[in-house]
């Protein structure tokens, strides 16, 4: 049975009025000065882990030092939002953000507090959203190695102030956009605070190829595999049937999940610019 997006939409929202929110108060340097109990259990490891400072002296560090170095730049852009009436980047930095230390996926929404003297401060507001959208990986962390990132079951997006769940099956492709990823549906688009290599690391590999440096796809929807002169692409199932290029390095192991036999050089050339369905 397939339920409208209003529906899903509304079973989410249900389910997030149950969570408990972390709270995280910060001063206008972006010190922490306050946090409930809630943003203490999840930010403490968190700050453990990337940075090896104590849980117990959370207060009044840079909340920045409680990111991973990749994750703080955008967390930064994100702070900034609003300071001065207008966003430092073309489009507003996507709110929905994942954490992975140790391993969470934080909707995070922003806030800035306005006094007598103006905004004396910044209010953070994030759910865990985990549980609901993630799955372990499956291979367990040996005692050398950090546990795996688990598997995406549901990325979380940020749209016209609504937190939204696009389930992986109805993921088309990826694709690189600076330090951002879109994600790409079969008749929509969404952004995502992620990296293209954040994502893919959270894949199952038996399902999503990284047939290029700036792009991922799944392989069910891929329609044709697309042969000409010497280089090789991948038609997708999106709305505008896009070629996705494959690097030459990918190409046997592509062919080879897509159960398509090696042909030789002379096959080659009789079969040059045929597309091959996949």
């Amino acid at each position: 049975m397939k339920y409208s997006e209003p529906v899903i939409q509304e079973t989410f929202l249900h389910k997030l009025e149950q969570f408990n929110p972390g709270m995280v108060w910060l001063d206008p340097t972006n010190h922490v000065t306050a946090m409930n109990d809630v943003a203490a259990q999840l930010l403490g490891p968190a700050a453990q882990y990337s940075m090896g400072v104590d849980p117990d002296k959370l207060l009044g560090i840079d909340v920045l030092q409680m990111h991973p170095e990749k994750s703080r730049d955008k967390l930064r852009l994100l702070l900034q939002t609003g300071q001065d009436g207008s966003c430092p980047m073309k489009s507003p930095a996507p709110v929905a953000m994942m954490i992975n230390i140790p391993d969470r996926v934080l909707v995070v929404k922003v806030s800035k507090m306005v006094g007598l003297a103006g905004v004396v401060g910044t209010c953070m507001i994030f759910y865990d959203l985990t549980d609901i959208t993630t799955a372990p990986a499956g291979a367990p962390a040996t005692a050398r190695s950090d546990p795996p990132p688990r598997r995406l079951l549901k990325i979380p997006v940020y749209r016209k102030n609504r937190v939204m769940l696009i389930d992986m099956k109805d993921v088309v492709r990826f694709q690189a956009d600076g330090h951002y990823t879109t994600i790409v549906t079969a008749d929509d688009q969404y952004m995502s605070n992620l990296s293209l290599s954040d994502v893919e690391a959270r894949l199952d590999p038996a399902i999503y190829f990284r047939t290029h440096r700036s792009h991922i796809v799944s392989l069910p929807h891929a329609v044709e595999l697309v042969m000409k002169d010497e280089s090789v692409s991948l038609m997708m199932a999106d709305r505008q049937q896009t070629v996705v290029p494959v690097s030459r390095p990918n190409t046997a192991q592509l062919k080879e999940l897509l159960g398509i036999a090696q042909v030789s050089p002379k096959s080659a050339a009789d079969k040059q610019n045929s597309p091959v369905r996949a």
